[in-house]
C-alpha cells in the first residue's frame, strides 16, 4: 500500500516512528512533514495529507498531532476524505468497518507510542463491512457531492 503520513511539530516525533513502522512492513510511505520539532501550522500538513488520499496518490493516510483532533477535522475539510480519531483499539478497526475511514489521525499527548504502532495495523489490517454501513457512508459522500 501506499502510504501518507503527516504531522504538526506535537505530533513529529510519533510520526517518524509511524513512518519506520510502516516502511518495516514494506508499505511505500509518502511524508508531508512536518521535518521538524520548529513550532508549525498542523492543518496545512493535514490538507496536504488529505488532499493526496482523495486524488488517489495514497491509499491511506495517517495524521499526528497533540490530541489528533486538530488534524482530524482538517483533513474531513477535504472532498472525499472519511477521518476518524483512533482513541482505543476498537475504534481503529471500526472505523474502516463500519465508516469505510481512508485516514485515522493520533495525539501523541495523550497516546503512548506503543498503543499507536498497534493502532496503526489494526486500521490498516482492518477491511470496509458494507452491508448496512454502505447505505450510512453512501449518504455522507451524497452530501457532500
Amino acid at each position: 500500500m501506499i502510504i501518507i503520513v503527516g504531522s504538526d511539530h506535537a505530533g513529529f516525533k510519533y510520526k517518524e516512528e509511524v513512518k519506520k513502522h510502516l516502511e518495516s512492513l514494506n508499505h511505500k510511505v509518502i511524508d508531508v512533514g512536518t521535518t521538524s520539532l520548529d513550532s508549525c501550522n498542523y492543518a496545512e500538513f493535514a490538507l496536504k495529507a488529505a488532499e493526496n488520499v482523495a486524488s488517489g496518490k495514497a491509499d491511506l493516510g495517517i495524521l499526528v498531532c497533540s490530541s489528533g483532533e486538530g488534524v482530524c477535522m482538517a483533513a474531513n475539510k477535504v472532498k472525499g476524505i472519511r477521518c476518524g480519531i483512533g482513541y482505543n483499539d476498537e475504534v481503529s478497526h471500526l472505523t474502516r468497518e463500519h465508516n469505510n475511514a481512508n485516514m485515522i489521525t493520533f495525539g501523541q499527548s495523550f497516546m503512548t507510542l506503543e498503543d499507536v504502532l498497534r493502532r496503526v495495523d489494526i486500521f490498516l489490517n482492518a477491511k470496509f463491512e458494507g452491508g448496512r454501513h454502505e447505505k450510512r457512508v453512501n449518504t455522507i459522500i451524497n452530501y457532500e457531492n
